[in-house]
C-alpha cells in the first residue's frame, strides 16, 4: 500500500507514523519548512516540498489523505488537486471539515473522475498508539480500497471504524461527535466545580475522578484524562479560564436549528465557551448596572 498524506501537521504525522508502523509506504507534503522538518524521524516516508512533487511520486491510481485546517488551506489543496489528479484517484479528507463543504469538494472532483471520501477521525494526540476512530463517508468501492489504511489507524481492524454512509456522512457524523463531546467535557467541568467549592469537605478530587472511572455509569476517557488534570492543582490554577471553541460545536448548535431538534445541553454548552472568551463581558456590566439602577444594588468594579 501507498499513501500520499498532505498536511504534516502533530495529527497529521502521527497517523503517517501509524501507516509506516502497518507497513504502509507513506509519501508526505506540507508547506511548512518546519513541519516537514518534524517529520524527518518517519523512515522511510519520502517528505515533499510541493503538491506538484507528492502528485508525481504517487503510482497511478493514487491515494490522497489530506489533514489539512478546514477553510483556505483545504479549498486552495482540493483546487490544485482539481487540476492535477487523473481517473481513477481518491482523496480522502480526514480533517474537521464541514460535510457540506465535504459534499462540494466530491462533486468538483468527480468532474475529473476522481472519487472522495470524508473521514471524520477521533483520538487527537493519543491516536498514535491507542488508534483513532474513524468515521467513513463514500461510495462502496472507494471504502472499499480506503479500509485497509483505515483498519491500520483503528484501535483493531475490527472495533472503532464505520462506514456511515454516503459522501457527507463521516463529516456530519463527526461533527455531531464533537458537539456530544463539548457536552460530555462541560458537564465534567461543572461538576468538579461544584466539588472543589466545599473545601470545608476536604474532597479529594483527583481519587474521586480516578474511582469514577472504574464500574460507575459516568466513566469515560475524558473523565481519564480529567482525573490526570486535577493530580496537578497548581497547574491547573495557572491556567487562563478561557476556552476556545473550533468550529464542530458551532455546526452541531446550527444543523440541530435548521432540523429543528432540540439540543439544550450541547448548546449551552457551546454559549459557555463564549462566555468564557469574554462575549459575555457586555451583558453583564449591563446586567450590573440595572441592578445599581432599579435597586440600588453595588456596582463591582475591576
Amino acid at each position: 500500500m501507498k499513501i500520499g498524506v498532505v498536511g504534516a501537521g502533530k495529527m497529521g504525522g502521527n497517523m503517517a507514523h501509524r501507516w509506516q508502523r502497518g507497513g504502509a509506504e507513506v509519501l508526505v507534503f506540507d508547506r511548512s519548512a518546519e513541519a516537514r522538518r518534524a517529520l524527518a524521524g518517519i523512515e522511510p516516508a519520502k517528505i515533499f516540498s510541493t503538491l506538484e512533487e507528492i502528485v508525481a511520486a504517487l503510482p497511478t491510481p493514487r491515494l490522497l489523505w489530506l489533514m489539512l485546517p478546514t477553510g483556505k488551506p483545504t479549498e486552495q489543496t482540493i483546487d490544485e488537486l482539481h487540476e492535477r489528479l487523473a481517473p481513477g484517484d481518491l482523496v480522502v479528507d480526514g480533517a474537521n471539515a464541514h460535510y457540506r463543504d465535504s459534499q462540494r469538494h466530491a462533486t468538483l472532483l468527480g468532474e475529473r473522475g476522481v472519487g472522495f471520501v470524508d473521514a471524520g477521525v477521533s483520538g487527537g494526540i493519543w491516536g498514535l498508539e491507542n488508534g483513532y476512530g474513524l468515521m467513513l463517508g463514500g461510495d462502496a468501492a472507494a471504502i472499499d480500497r480506503v479500509m485497509p489504511l483505515a483498519k491500520i489507524l483503528a484501535p483493531s481492524p475490527d472495533k472503532g471504524l464505520v462506514h456511515c454512509g454516503p459522501v457527507g456522512a463521516g463529516h456530519f457524523a463527526k461533527m455531531v461527535h464533537n458537539g456530544i463531546e463539548y457536552g460530555l467535557m462541560q458537564a465534567y467541568a461543572e461538576g468538579f466545580a461544584l466539588l472543589a467549592a466545599r473545601p470545608d469537605l476536604e474532597l479529594p478530587l483527583a481519587e474521586i475522578a480516578e474511582a469514577w472511572c472504574h464500574g460507575t455509569v459516568i466513566r469515560s476517557w475524558l473523565l481519564e484524562l480529567t482525573a490526570d488534570v486535577l493530580k496537578d492543582r497548581e497547574s491547573l490554577s495557572s491556567v487562563s479560564a478561557t476556552v476556545a471553541d473550533s468550529g464542530e460545536g458551532r455546526w452541531t448548535a446550527q444543523e440541530a436549528i435548521d432540523l429543528g431538534i432540540p439540543t439544550p445541553v450541547i448548546t449551552a454548552a457551546l454559549l459557555s465557551r463564549f462566555s468564557s472568551q469574554d462575549r459575555g463581558a457586555f451583558a453583564n456590566r449591563l446586567l450590573a448596572m440595572l441592578r445599581n439602577a432599579f435597586g440600588g444594588h453595588a456596582i463591582p468594579r475591576q
